[in-house]
């Protein structure tokens, strides 16, 4: 096919030649037929025959196309029979811009097909393949629009499918909400109408319908003018068949779970050694206790509940107007709950430092059962469940015990009870002798993680089921807890904090580093800092489940600052020595002494962010005004080592901690005053999210006030200055070691009788040094901070061997040798530590010396006084140790000649100051 022309968009088949842009008009036959130059199927476009008299033309207004109906017509038009102009039928297409047969238009002639009918045949399914090409690229553009809907509805199948197996918490909580009201009406639902007497369904059974079941027996006990006796004795058997609940869970507790698992050692132990799998088996025991606990908590109050309505049902119907003393079970069982709630809570968290006193013993035989004098309750109590049931005098006196009571209290006593050993399982004996119940994890204020929140939601649980015409004030059901968390918890809490921060500095590799750095930080640190972040971050955690409270944080951040001033002290035991003018004191030595003044503080300060700052001037006039002595440098590598690890972790450990830093738009403003005098606050329990999910992933925080951020940004400021005086003692001692070795250096003979060529010892020595100082740097620092050290030696070095020339006694030719040789090698290694650097202004100064005195003398009045390379007073020790050989010397008359050569050599350098 060829587009046509004339800027057209058809297409035409086998033919270039047209120029009738309406080509598609086709009522002359004969005209159209002569345009194909291919060979054509015999059923046209799409394989149909030429039988097509059943079918109908299609409209005329179809794709514009102008049709003359005929009905003897027998041509083909897309599909369909195409009318023909018959014999004397005038040519449509002529005057209209119809195709022509003439040889002007057509490159093939008309003969091409023929007049007969097959020729007429081809010319219509000519007609009919031409006419379907704009069909063809409508149903092809259809095809494509429908596949890619098809793709784009399958891509939509996939998310949706994928979104609906996701895990929606937010969904799982809703799902758990409305089971709980679904119970909930399930409950109102069993409840029947206590206003009407009852009439008792004897096909129903009690484990399927117990309210029903309880209604009737207080129907009956009503009928029987027992309902006040039956209550009072409700009220009796509470207490103790709490503690049986407590006590069977307890044992249905133990049964799942292995002794192993529940006598591990101290859950703080367990954090201190990040023990996080042990943690984890004691979480999943307290869950279990909680869950079977509080479900059977909630299982009794929903039937007291019952009883009460029907109660309260009872006693309106019978026009009772006080009931007070039948509907008041409720109110006691609350207070049993309150009770069980608070010695649970205290027993897993409480440390009782003493031992539980051992159970078996007899009762003292001093004790004067009548006498009515107090107690001494530090002696225990005699309990019926401390006897050894194991021996046969004790069996047999509790059957006979059982069938007394079995036939003079019926339904006391079951007949299938069978008693077990109850020794350290029942109940322990605690330090003022009541009962209490087996522990089944260590105490630990981390149980609180656990504690609270199930309390919590079985609390909220309880207020859908406290009757509305109660006693109780539902606002109030939590208020035990505030008064649990500040005088129970809070000292827990402080004891907690620091003991464990405080192990965290007395282990012995505690201020070493970290074997395990390289999971923390990009340098090494302190072991302790290390353990002191986590567990930081683990009571960080632990607040998380609790009310935001700043007596909670305080804890946590004095014990920040209490490492703080540790690790200060520990600082300065590294920076300390002897005072040589106080016997038995100690004082900073002088690295550690000059980064703390003022004057030098500025300076580096300065230079710790724009390097070149005028320290090496400082250093060079300190040292030459005291000059130093070994015990002045840190000279230990481990001591370098330690400072360079304070460094490190200081500043991790203030970076680690400021990300906990935290201040909430609810914080309340406090002063940091005791918590007896601070006013009660009035927690607001329900902001808690007790479903939250806990991943380890989530951000933590220290909740603060004001007040308390401002102490925390003290010390986190406080540990960042404690590192740069670190870094700064150890950019300073190493200048104090170079200028201490360079002393030494001026101390030795240079008047030699002849030349040598091995360097003086305290020059490699010195090397030595910096090479070990530099390893040490690189191990420990960043790149920043080994470049704030180590940058600056060589010029520090270089003027320190031009000002401290004066100090050689004597030199001549020889000696000079042997302090240029000193020089070059000083040189190469500053190579290995800075890279690139030179002595030339300390070999430019000894060169002088090889030239003379004149040549000095000269040197100075060429450059002048303000432009020359060295000051006068460097030029006039330059003069006198060219002439100290000839001074020295044995001869008088050299000697007085050396003396007035140099006089008149410094009267010319004075005259340059004038």
């Amino acid at each position: 096919m060829s587009r046509l022309p004339n800027g057209t968009n058809a297409y035409v088949n086998g033919h270039h030649g047209l120029t009738n842009p309406n080509h598609y008009d086709y009522s002359n036959p004969d005209e159209a037929s002569a345009g194909g130059q291919r060979d054509h199927r015999t059923a046209g476009y799409g394989g149909l025959n030429a039988n097509f008299s059943n079918l109908s033309a299609p409209p005329d207004s179809a794709q514009g196309i102008s049709t003359p109906l005929d009905d003897q017509s027998t041509g083909m038009y897309n599909g369909y029979e195409h009318p023909r102009r018959g014999p004397g039928e005038p040519n449509y297409g002529e005057g209209q811009g119809g195709l022509r047969s003439s040889e002007r238009n057509n490159h093939v002639p008309a003969t091409l097909y023929g007049s007969g009918p097959a020729g007429r045949q081809i010319e219509e399914h000519h007609q009919g393949f031409n006419s379907s090409i704009g069909t063809f690229h409508k149903i092809q553009s259809s095809i494509q629009a429908s596949q890619i809907r098809v793709r784009s509805l399958r891509d939509s199948v996939q998310n949706a499918k994928s979104s609906l197996m996701e895990a929606k918490p937010e969904l799982q909580g809703l799902g758990v909400s409305s089971q709980r009201y679904e119970n909930m009406l399930h409950v109102l639902g069993q409840i029947l109408d206590v206003s009407v007497p009852m009439v008792y369904d004897t096909s129903s059974s009690v484990q399927s319908d117990s309210f029903n079941h309880i209604h009737m027996l207080l129907e009956a006990l009503d009928r029987a003018g027992c309902l006040d006796v039956t209550v009072d004795r409700i009220e009796q058997r509470l207490p103790v068949e709490l503690f049986t609940i407590v006590n069977r869970t307890n044992q249905e507790v133990k049964l799942r779970h292995p002794m192993r698992l529940r006598k591990a050692g101290r859950l703080e132990n367990a954090v201190l050694a990040h023990d996080f799998h042990d943690a984890n088996r004691r979480s999943e025991i307290l869950k279990d206790l909680l869950w079977t606990l509080y479900s059977k908590f909630e299982a009794v109050a929903e039937r007291h509940r019952v009883v009460h309505d029907v109660i309260l049902g009872i006693a309106r119907r019978k026009g009772l107007r006080q009931s007070g003393n039948l509907t008041g079970s409720f109110k006691e069982l609350w207070k049993l709950y309150q009770s069980e709630l608070r010695s649970l809570l205290h027993d897993y968290i409480a440390l009782d430092e003493e031992p539980l006193t051992k159970l078996g013993r007899s009762v003292p035989g001093d004790v004067n059962v009548l006498q009515r004098n107090r107690r001494d309750k530090t002696k225990r109590v005699f309990k019926l469940a401390e006897m050894d049931q194991q021996t046969s005098n004790c069996a047999t006196e509790q059957d006979d015990l059982d069938k007394m009571l079995r036939h003079s209290v019926p339904g006391l006593v079951s007949r299938s009870q069978k008693r077990t050993d109850t020794q350290h399982d029942q109940a322990s004996v605690s330090k003022g002798g009541s009962a209490t119940h087996t522990l089944l994890a260590e105490s630990s204020v981390f149980n609180i993680a656990l504690l609270l929140p199930h309390s919590l939601s079985f609390i909220q649980r309880l207020k859908e089921i406290v009757p509305p015409d109660s006693d109780i004030a539902i606002s109030t059901l939590t208020s035990f807890l505030d008064d649990f968390l500040i005088n129970v918890f809070l000292p827990q809490l402080e004891e907690t904090v620091t003991e464990l921060c405080t192990k965290t500095q007395l282990e012995p590799d505690a201020f070493r580093e970290d074997a395990q750095w390289r999971q923390l930080a990009t340098r090494p640190v302190l072991k302790s800092a290390a353990n002191f972040l986590k567990l930081i971050k683990t009571f960080c955690r632990l607040l998380d489940c609790l009310p935001e409270d700043q007596s909670f944080t305080q804890p946590i951040i004095a014990q920040i600052v209490a490492y703080h001033d540790r690790c200060r002290g520990w600082y300065r035991s590294l920076v300390q020595r002897n005072s040589p003018r106080v016997p038995g004191e100690k004082e900073l030595k002088p690295a550690a002494a000059m980064a703390e003044t003022v004057e030098l503080r500025g300076v580096l300060d300065l230079l710790w962010s724009q390097p070149d700052s005028g320290e090496v001037e400082y250093l060079v006039s300190k040292t030459k005004q005291a000059p130093l002595v070994p015990i002045d440098i840190i000279s230990d590598g481990r001591a370098v080592a330690s400072l360079c690890l304070l460094y490190t972790s200081m500043q991790w450990l203030a970076s680690g901690l400021a990300e906990l830093r935290h201040v909430g738009p609810q914080s309340q403003s406090q002063a940091p005053e005791s918590i007896s005098t601070r006013p009660r606050q009035v927690r607001r329990w329900t902001l808690l999210d007790l479903n939250k999910p806990h991943s380890g992933d989530e951000p933590i925080h220290l909740p603060m006030t004001a007040e308390s951020a401002a102490t925390f940004d003290v010390v986190i400021a406080s540990m960042r200055s404690l590192a740069l005086d670190a870094l700064f003692t150890l950019q300073v001692d190493i200048r104090c070691g170079i200028a201490h070795m360079l002393g030494r250096l001026y101390n030795a003979p240079y008047s030699l009788p002849y030349p040598t060529n091995n360097p003086d010892p305290n020059v490699l020595s010195l090397n030595s040094d910096l090479l070990s100082f530099d390893d040490t740097l690189s191990s420990y620092l960043d790149d920043k901070e080994h470049r704030f050290i180590t940058d600056g030696l060589a010029r520090l070095m270089d003027s320190l061997l031009v000002t401290h020339a004066g100090d050689i006694g004597c030199m001549d030719s020889n000696g000079c040798g042997r302090m240029q040789l000193n020089i070059l090698v000083l040189q190469q290694n500053l190579k290995a530590i800075e890279g690139g650097v030179q002595l030339s202004r300390s070999a430019d100064y000894f060169e002088l010396f090889a030239e003379g005195a004149d040549a000095v003398v000269e040197r100075a009045q060429q450059s002048g006084a303000k432009e020359a390379d060295f000051s006068i007073e460097e030029f006039k020790s330059l003069v006198e140790l060219c002439h100290s050989e000839a001074l020295q010397s044995q001869q008088r008359e050299s000697s007085m000649q050396a003396r007035k050569k140099l006089t008149e050599h410094l009267r010319q350098l004075d005259e340059m100051v004038r």
